[in-house]
């Protein structure tokens, strides 16, 4: 979009972590202010005088995040006012060093247990779990004496299963919320 123009690529306008994003990692994305495609948010942030973040805005929070939508797309949507409010809270510099350390995580997990079919469900995990959830994971991971013999695809599935636990001991599910199809027939 004409005119709009972001640095930070950590955490967009709106609140999605761009940096732990599937498009953004491959490569199909240029992220928030970075040639991506027409954006209404972005288009809201400079009617009302280029705000940082949409948190910054005074109208915030508007009917966009009172109301915010219960599906995703490539990339999760949970958490998107709760980041925004987080980085507003604690400060952007230490939520793009959480990101950073967020960011070196999904890197390993995409370096070393993407089995091919996992990026999406690493992206989500990191996404949505706290560093400490991912970090224990792995350790949990290493200290199982089997798990260094494990074939490549069986240690992308124990990650994932270790993940799965630590997402569900806080009561959440790592899938992305689709919003189901309706087909129209006659």
């Amino acid at each position: 979009m004409k005119g709009f123009k972001r640095e930070n690529q950590l955490l967009s306008l709106c609140g999605l972590n761009c940096g732990l994003c599937p498009m953004l990692l491959s490569g199909h994305c240029g992220g928030c202010g970075r040639g991506n495609q027409p954006c209404t948010i972005a288009k809201c942030s400079l009617n009302h005088g280029s705000p940082e973040y949409c948190s910054a805005c005074k109208e915030y929070p508007c009917l966009r995040y009172q109301d915010m939508a219960p599906y995703d797309s490539f990339i999760t949507h949970r958490r998107q006012r709760e980041d925004l409010e987080r980085a507003q809270r604690i400060g952007i510099a230490q939520y793009n060093q959480e990101q950073q350390e967020k960011s070196k995580l999904l890197h390993l997990l995409l370096e070393k247990y993407n089995d091919g079919r996992r990026k999406n469900f690493f992206c989500l995990a990191v996404n949505l779990l706290e560093i400490s959830e991912i970090q224990e994971a792995l350790v949990q991971a290493r200290k199982d004496p089997g798990f260094t013999s494990l074939p490549e695809r069986e240690k992308s599935a124990y990650i994932v299963q270790q993940l799965q636990h630590k997402a569900g001991e806080r009561g959440l599910e790592l899938k992305l919320r689709k919003k189901k199809r309706t087909c129209a027939r006659k």
